[in-house]
C-alpha cells in the first residue's frame, strides 16, 4: 500500500511516498537535495517559510497531543569537540537578521489542535487553510499567526525584529535588548494562551531554567509579559541568541554527488554527542530531564555546541505536568513511566542514528526501527557503534546506559575505535591515538600466550586457564555493596575453584541481575571447559560496554580457545588497531594470520607493538622467527634475512638472547645458496655478505654464547659446533 503524499514525491525508483521534513514517509530515507533549502541556505535579506518538525506532548494523564517546532541558526565548529580527536568542519557566523523569516507561516501539514491533536487549518476545495479559527472536532480556538510584529517593544525593553521559527510552544522571535548594549535576544511565547498545558509548560520553563547554568546550555535572561492585540497577557521567555547552525541543518547541508542527502561521518556525530552529553548530565544532576533532544535542538556555533529550546525541560519527579517530545526520538516508556535520565539517553541514541544512518526518525507517525548491521554498511563497518546504538535505544530503560557520563565514556572508546578503523582502511590519516584509560577494568594481569609464536611446529592454542588468569578484572569500589562478593569471586577463580565462583556469581545476581560484571565472571569461569559459553557471556559484556577493550580481547581469546580462528582474528584486530599496546591482541592477531598462511601480515601485526611496550622486544623477536619460517612453500631469501638482521640490530637485547638470535640468522645465511651475490656492499650483522665472513661471524657468536652459558654440556656442544663451522684453510 502506497503512503499518501503530504509533500513532493520521494523520487526513488519504486517508491510512491511523499517527502516530510526531507525524509520519505514511505521508504524512510533522506530526500534528494534541492538547489536551495530554507533550513540551510539563509540569504542576506532573510528566509522564506519555516522549518518544522512534529512534536508530541503527553500530560500527566498520558494523553498525547501534537505540536510543531522549528529551529534556525548559524555558527562555527570547535576544534576541541570530541576531545580534540575529530576535525569538525567550521561553520561561519552570519548576521542574526539574516535568520529572520520573510513570510512566517506554519505549514498546513504541521497544524494541529493544541487540545485534541486533530488537524486544523487545512486547505479545502482549493481554498488555503485558515491560520486562525476553531477546531472542528472540539471547538478549541487555534492561531498560528505571530502575536508580535517587527517594531513591537516587549516589556519596554525588547524590540522585536521578526520571527525566527515556530516551535512546540509557539512562535520564536528575534529581538534587540535596548537596555543592555543592544544585544540580540530570543523571545519565546506560547502556541495558544488558552492551552493550559502550554501555559503550564512555559511557567515550568521559567521556574526551572532560572537555576540552569552550563556552558553548553542556552542562557535564560528574563521572563516577561506582554499584552497581545486582544489585551490578553502573554508570557515570554527571554533567552540568549545562539547564532549557529542546528545539527539538523548541518545534516541537510551534506549532499552526495547524485544529489541525495549524505549522513554525517560517524566520528563527527560521536564528537557532537560527547560534547552535549555533559550538559544533559548536568540537568539530570539538578533533577531535570530535557525530554526533547534531537538534531533540531543542538546548535553549533563559535567552536562549540549548545542545547537550545528548553521548553520541554521538566522535573523528573513531576507526575502532573505535560511531557513534550518528538515522535521518533522520544522513549517508548514516557507515556507510562514519565521522563528520566534513561529516556534522555534514548533520545541521544536516536539522534546519533538519524545523523549517521540517513534514516528518518519516524514514518507514518511511528518511530523507524534501526536497521540491522547486515542491512546498513555503517553498522557493519563499526560494530561497536552499532552495539552502542542498540544499548542506548533499548526498549527497556533498565538496560540502557545508566547515566549521561557512562554513555559519554563509552562513546569516547567507540570514537577511538572508529578512528582506528578509518586509519586501517585508508579513510583517514594513520595516527597513534593515546590509549583510553578504562575506569571499569584494571590492566591485564599479564600476557597469556606470547611464546606460542616461537614454537617450531607453528603457533599453538592458548591455555584457557592461563587466559582466565591473565585477562583484566573489573575494578572494585570500597563503597560498592557488591565489593565483598566480587573479591570472593576473584579469590575462588584464582584458586581454581570454579564451582564456588559460580555460586558467588549467582548470589551477586540476586542483588543486581543487570550488572555486567556477572557476565564477565561467568565468562572467566566458563573459559575452562566451555569456551562457547564464555563467548556468549563476554558478548553480553561487549553489548553493555561497547567502548571497552577488555570484552573484545576476551571474545577473541574465547574464540581462539574454541577453535574459531576467523572470529578470533576479527576481535584481535579490533583491539590491536585501536590500542597497539595490548600485547595479547598483537600476538593473537599474528597467530591467527600465520595460521591462515599470511606471514607478512602476521609480521605487520607484531610491528604495531610500540617501542614503549615491555613486549616490544618479544614482538620483534617473534617477527624474526616468523621471517625465518620455511613452511607452506615459502622460501627464506636474502632480502628477508637482511630485514630480520636490521630488526635485531635495533634492539637492546640480553647478551645471551642476542647471541642466540645472531646464531639463528647467521646459520640461515650460511645455508643460503651463493651468499656472495645479491647484497652489494650491504653488511649483514656487521660482516660482508660472503660465505667465509658469515662462517667466521657464526663461529664467533657460538664461542661467545659458550662463554656466557653456565651449563657445561651446553658449553661443549657450542664449542664443537663453532669448530665445525670454522672456515677450512689449505695452508
Amino acid at each position: 500500500m502506497t503512503a499518501a503524499r503530504s509533500g513532493p514525491a520521494c523520487g526513488r525508483p519504486g517508491c510512491g511516498g511523499g517527502l516530510e521534513d526531507n525524509y520519505c514517509n514511505e521508504c524512510g530515507y533522506a530526500a534528494p537535495a534541492t538547489p536551495h533549502t530554507a533550513a540551510t541556505d539563509p540569504s542576506p535579506s532573510g528566509r522564506a517559510g519555516s522549518v518544522t518538525s512534529t512534536t508530541s506532548g503527553t500530560g500527566g494523564n498520558g494523553r498525547p497531543s501534537q505540536r510543531s517546532s522549528t529551529r534556525s541558526a548559524t555558527g562555527t565548529a570547535r576544534r576541541g569537540v570530541g576531545g580534540g580527536l575529530v576535525d569538525v568542519p567550521a561553520v561561519p557566523r552570519i548576521d542574526p537578521a539574516s535568520a529572520l523569516l520573510i513570510d512566517p507561516q506554519v505549514a498546513e501539514d504541521k497544524r494541529f489542535c493544541s487540545r485534541c491533536g486533530h488537524p486544523v487549518g487545512r486547505s479545502r476545495n482549493g481554498r488555503p487553510g485558515r491560520a486562525e479559527g476553531f477546531c472542528p472536532h472540539d471547538g478549541a480556538a487555534f492561531s498560528f499567526v505571530p502575536k508580535l510584529a517587527p517594531g513591537d517593544l516587549v516589556a519596554g525593553q525588547y524590540e522585536v525584529q521578526g520571527c525566527l521559527a515556530h516551535g512546540g510552544l509557539g512562535w520564536i522571535y528575534l529581538a534587540i535588548d535596548r537596555n543592555v548594549n543592544d544585544r540580540w535576544v530570543v523571545l519565546k511565547g506560547l502556541l495558544d494562551s488558552g492551552d493550559a498545558d502550554a501555559m503550564a509548560a512555559a511557567v515550568a520553563e521559567r521556574r526551572f531554567l532560572a537555576q540552569v547554568n552550563h556552558p553548553n546550555i542556552v542562557t535564560i535572561h528574563n521572563f516577561v509579559q506582554h499584552f497581545d492585540r486582544a489585551g490578553t497577557p502573554v508570557g515570554y521567555i527571554v533567552m540568549e541568541y545562539v547564532g549557529g547552525l542546528s545539527l539538523k541543518q548541518l545534516l541537510e547541508a551534506k549532499h552526495r554527488p547524485d544529489g541525495t542527502l549524505e549522513p554525517l561521518p560517524v566520528a563527527q556525530a560521536i564528537a557532537y554527542a560527547m560534547e552535549i552529553l555533559p550538559a544533559l548530565g548536568y540537568l539530570h544532576a539538578q533533577g531535570l530531564a530535557y525530554c526533547d533532544f534531537k538534531p533540531d535542538n543542538v546548535i553549533q556555533y563559535d567552536r562549540q555546541l549548545k542545547l537550545i529550546d528548553l521548553g520541554a525541560v521538566i522535573r523528573i519527579d513531576d507526575q502532573l505536568s505535560a511531557v513534550y517530545g518528538t515522535i521518533g526520538y522520544q522513549a517508548p516508556e514516557i507515556a507510562t513511566e514519565g521522563p528520566s535520565a534513561s529516556s534522555d539517553i534514548y533520545t541521544v541514541g536516536r539522534t546519533l542514528a538519524v545523523l549517521t544512518l540517513g534514516i528518518s526518525p519516524a514514518r507514518h507517525g511511528a518511530p523507524v526501527e534501526l536497521p540491522t548491521a547486515a542491512e546498513h554498511p555503517v553498522l557493519s563497518s563499526y560494530e561497536s557503534f552499532d552495539r552502542l546504538l542498540r544499548r542506548a535505544t533499548d526498549p527497556d530503560p533498565r538496560r540502557r546506559f545508566r547515566s549521561a557520563d557512562e554513555m559519554c565514556e563509552q562513546l569516547n572508546g567507540v570514537l577511538h575505535e572508529v578512528l582506528a578503523i578509518e586509519a586501517a582502511t585508508g579513510d583517514s590519516a594513520d595516527r597513534r591515538l593515546a590509549p583510553v584509560q578504562s575506569t571499569l577494568f584494571g590492566p591485564p594481569r599479564g600476557t597469556f600466550a606470547p611464546g606460542l609464536l616461537l614454537q617450531p611446529s607453528g603457533p599453538g592454542q592458548p591455555d584457557p586457564v592461563q587466559v582466565a588468569a591473565m585477562l583484566p578484572l573489573p575494578l572494585v569500589d570500597a563503597a560498592d555493596p557488591a565489593t565483598r562478593l566480587l573479591l570472593l569471586i576473584r579469590a575462588d577463580l584464582e584458586a581454581g575453584d570454579r564451582e564456588a565462583a559460580a555460586s558467588m556469581i549467582d548470589e551477586l545476581a540476586t542483588h543486581d541481575p543487570d550488572d555486567w560484571r556477572l557476565d564477565w565472571f561467568r565468562g572467566l569461569t566458563a573459559l575452562v571447559g566451555d569456551p562457547e559459553g564464555a563467548s556468549t557471556a563476554f558478548d553480553n559484556v561487549y553489548g553493555s560496554l561497547p567502548g571497552e577493550v577488555a570484552p573484545k580481547l576476551a571474545l577473541a581469546a574465547a574464540a581462539e580457545c574454541a577453535g574459531d580462528g576467523q572470529l578470533a582474528q576479527h576481535y584481535y584486530a579490533l583491539v590491536a588497531h585501536r590500542d597497539p599496546g595490548v600485547a595479547d591482541a598483537a600476538f593473537g592477531l599474528a597467530r591467527m594470520r600465520l595460521q591462515a598462511g599470511h606471514r607478512d601480515s602476521a609480521i605487520a601485526a607484531l610491528d604495531r607493538t610500540p617501542q614503549s611496550s615491555s613486549w616490544h622486544v618479544t614482538a620483534q623477536l617473534c617477527a624474526v622467527q616468523i621471517a625465518l619460517m620455511r613452511s607452506r612453500g615459502v622460501k627464506v631469501d636474502k632480502d628477508k634475512l637482511g630485514c630480520a638482521a636490521d630488526r635485531v640490530e635495533k634492539l637492546h637485547l640480553d647478551p645471551i638472547i642476542e647471541q642466540e638470535v645472531r646464531i639463528t640468522l647467521l646459520t640461515a645465511a650460511v645455508e643460503l645458496p651463493s651468499p656472495r651475490t645479491g647484497m652489494g656492499d650491504k653488511l649483514f650483522l656487521g660482516c660482508r655478505w660472503e660465505r667465509r665472513q658469515l662462517r667466521l661471524a657464526l663461529e664467533q657468536s657460538l664461542r661467545s654464547l659458550a662463554r656466557l652459558t653456565s651449563d657445561a654440556d651446553e658449553r661443549i656442544r657450542l664449542v664443537d659446533r663453532a669448530n665445525s663451522v670454522h672456515p677450512r684453510s689449505w695452508l
